[in-house]
């Protein structure tokens, strides 16, 4: 259930999903994509839990 954890986690932040598909995985259309069906790989999957989890230690949340 990676893409409704990204979707709370854009409104939480207040984030674009271009913006956060770039900072995440160098990608700007990783949120369209995901909307449209894609499946990350482990790697990209990673990449964005990080990305999610640095985040949000890094305003103290």
């Amino acid at each position: 259930m990676l893409l409704p954890t990204i979707e709370r986690f854009l409104r939480d932040f207040n984030i674009a999903p271009t913006r956060f598909g770039r900072d995440c995985a160098r990608d700007p259309r990783l949120v369209f994509d995901l909307r449209l069906g894609r499946e990350p790989g482990d790697r990209v999957r990673r990449r964005i839990e990080h990305f999610m989890n640095t985040y949000r230690r890094s305003i103290g949340q």
